[in-house]
Formats: C-alpha cells, sequence, structure tokens
C-alpha cells in the first residue's frame, strides 16, 4: 500500500507545524472530534493535501488554516508558519481585572469574613452547609 507523494497524515501535519505540542494530542484531537479538513470530521490517517482547510480546537482555541506545504516532520516556528496560511479569528482579550483573591504581602492571615469575600470572587460560593439554616 503506497502513500501517495503529495498527501500526509493529518495529525503527523498539525503536529510538524506546532498546532499540537505532541503527535498523540493530534491524534487524540482527531478522535475525540475537535479535527475538522474542510468541514467534515476526520481521523488520524486521514490524508492531508495542499489546499485543504484544517480547523483545531485545541485548548479553547480554533485555529483555522489553509494547507500550504506538506510536511512529515516537526519543524522550527518560523519554518512552520510558512507551511500555512492562517485564517484564525483573533484569540478573546485578556480580562484587565487584577485576578480575585490576591492579599498584599504582609497583611496578615485574611479573617473569615475575607476568605469568605474572596470565595465568592472566585465563585466557589459553598452556599449553606449542612446543620445551618
Amino acid at each position: 500500500m503506497a502513500e501517495d507523494a503529495g498527501t500526509v497524515r493529518v495529525d503527523v501535519w498539525i503536529w510538524s507545524v506546532r498546532l499540537t505540542k505532541t503527535r498523540s494530542t493530534a491524534a487524540s484531537a482527531c478522535r475525540a472530534g475537535h479535527v475538522r479538513v474542510n468541514g467534515d470530521r476526520v481521523k488520524p490517517a486521514h490524508p492531508l493535501r495542499p489546499g485543504d482547510q484544517v480547523r483545531v480546537r485545541n485548548a479553547g482555541r480554533e485555529r483555522v488554516v489553509v494547507v500550504s506545504r506538506i510536511i512529515r516532520k516537526r519543524v522550527g516556528a518560523p519554518v512552520a508558519v510558512e507551511c500555512y496560511t492562517d485564517h484564525s479569528p483573533p484569540p478573546p482579550p485578556r480580562e484587565a481585572v487584577a485576578p480575585a483573591g490576591r492579599r498584599d504581602r504582609g497583611a496578615g492571615r485574611p479573617t473569615k469574613r475575607d476568605r469568605r469575600e474572596m470565595e465568592r470572587l472566585r465563585g466557589m460560593d459553598g452556599g449553606s452547609r449542612p446543620g445551618t439554616s
């Protein structure tokens, strides 16, 4: 079974151009349905050709790339960027709010009221406890 010289497995290509950190992560993403080629969910062994559109959902962000060059070995980031055209939406802006629950150094141990306020800000409101009304 000879493989066509102009194709490569989608999991290998995703890993080679650094869209995922490991090849096993790329294969797992394919099996979980997080990778689409030309709009169709694909298995890790799906052949990829130049001109194909690849959508990868990874770490809460969707990357949309068009294959411009086929590579089989992992390469450095500057070379990897030349292998695809990125059509991804911009990442969501980071929140400019200070992290909840931060205390000044030397402020001492938080009081019960401080601790409850920090939990409320973090969204860890425990609600009522058994035996309390």
